[in-house]
């Protein structure tokens, strides 16, 4: 059997994330970031999911996405619901879990040809 290495048509993948550190391409990234599938966004100004406001979310929207993953570090956690409802009325949707399962979604969306863009809480 042989077997072919494929690349993602994107620039930006990622190949795992924790509550601490993240590995987008061959990079250790260790400070919360914005990754969509052709941006990498380093030093995203976040610490706490549970009080993101609609202004840290600013660098999101503007790369345009139709879906944000939030990846809120090792546990799960949710921001305030003011912050879900003015995605919503953006048109955007909005999804909360851990890294890792975030880093897995942002995967197969971006792979999809998704307008996907995931934030990374780090060290939280």
């Amino acid at each position: 059997m042989q077997l072919t290495l494929e690349r993602p048509d994107h620039e930006f993948f990622l190949r795992g994330a924790d509550g601490q550190a993240a590995l987008v391409n061959d990079r250790r990234i260790e400070r919360s970031f914005v990754l969509a599938p052709n941006r990498l966004v380093e030093d995203w100004a976040v610490g706490e999911v549970r009080s993101l406001t609609i202004e840290d979310l600013e660098p999101l929207f503007a790369l345009e996405p139709e879906l944000i993953v939030l990846g809120c570090g090792a546990t799960q956690a949710f921001p305030p619901a003011a912050t879900l409802a003015a995605c919503l009325r953006r048109g955007v949707g909005l999804e909360s879990m851990t890294n890792a399962a975030a880093a897995r979604t942002f995967n197969v969306l971006a792979g999809e040809g998704r307008r996907v863009v995931a934030g990374f809480v780090l060290g939280a």
